[in-house]
C-alpha cells in the first residue's frame, strides 16, 4: 500500500490509531520477562521473574536450570501471609523435629528493592535474616516466599504508611493510588515494602498459594503433609 495513497488522519485518529501498538509494546515487555514453572505436589505455579531485579533474576535462574530446588519443600507457611521454600536442607527433611529454614547455597545477595514492586497477593521474595544480624538486608542466595496476605482497605493501608513514615522518617513509604487499589482488591502484605527483595509474581496458580497456605502445620510452621516442589524454565 502507497502512503500517499491514504487519506489525512486527524490528530485524534492518530492518536486513537496508536494506542494498539503503545499497548502491544507493554503486552512484548512482559512476555521478555523469564518465566519459571514452579511444580508442587499441591499444585501448578507459574512465575515470571522482574528485569527489573537482575541481580536476583539471574540467581534464580541459574538455581533452577542447576535443578537445585527439585524435591526441596515448602517448609514453612503462615496463612493470611507467606508460604516460604527454597531451603535445600530440606531435600531430606525426614525427621519432623528437624529446624528448616537455615539452608542455603552459602552465599548471599545484594538487595534490589524497587519500590514499584510491592508484596501483594502473589509477589515472589527472597528470604534473608532479621536486620539485626543483617543489616544490609542482604537476601539469602536460594531461600524465597510467596506472599498470600491479605487485603488491605484503604484507611488501614494509610494506618500502615505512617506508622513506617515514622519509625522511618529517611524513606517514604507512601503507595501510589494504583498500589492502593491492588492491596484492597489483590491483597498482600503492605508491611514488607520496602524490607525484602520482590524479583517475581505468579501469574498462573493464585489458588494454589491459598491451597497450600490453609494447610495444618506442625512444628515450625511446617506443612504437616509435606509439599514438594520441582522448577523448570519455560521457553
Amino acid at each position: 500500500m502507497r502512503p500517499l495513497s491514504l487519506p489525512p488522519i486527524r490528530p485524534t485518529v492518530l492518536a486513537f490509531l496508536c494506542l494498539p501498538m503503545v499497548l502491544s509494546a507493554q503486552e512484548q515487555a512482559a512476555a521478555k520477562r523469564p518465566l519459571v514453572e514452579i511444580n508442587t505436589t499441591a499444585g501448578r505455579m507459574v512465575v515470571a521473574l522482574y528485569n527489573e531485579t537482575p541481580i536476583h533474576r539471574d540467581n534464580f535462574l541459574k538455581l533452577v536450570r542447576e535443578h537445585y530446588y527439585d524435591s526441596t519443600l515448602i517448609h514453612r507457611v503462615v496463612p493470611h501471609f507467606i508460604i516460604q521454600g527454597g531451603d535445600p536442607d530440606t531435600k531430606k527433611a525426614d525427621d519432623r523435629n528437624m529446624v528448616l529454614g537455615r539452608g542455603g547455597p552459602n552465599y548471599t545477595l545484594a538487595p534490589e528493592i524497587v519500590p514499584a514492586l510491592i508484596n501483594s497477593k502473589g509477589a515472589l521474595c527472597a528470604g534473608r535474616q532479621e536486620v539485626d544480624v543483617n543489616p544490609d538486608k542482604r537476601s539469602n542466595g536460594s531461600q524465597f516466599f510467596i506472599v498470600q496476605g491479605q487485603p488491605w482497605s484503604p484507611s488501614d493501608l494509610r494506618a500502615e504508611e505512617l506508622r513506617k513514615n515514622e519509625y522511618d522518617p529517611a524513606h517514604d513509604h507512601m503507595h501510589t493510588p494504583d498500589q492502593v487499589k491492588t492491596y484492597a482488591t489483590d491483597g498482600g502484605s503492605p508491611h514488607m515494602d520496602g524490607e525484602y527483595t520482590v524479583f517475581g509474581h505468579v501469574v498462573q496458580g493464585l489458588d494454589v498459594i491459598d491451597h497450600i497456605a490453609a494447610m495444618p502445620v506442625g512444628m515450625g510452621e511446617r506443612p504437616l503433609q509435606d509439599v514438594r516442589v520441582w522448577m523448570r524454565e519455560l521457553p
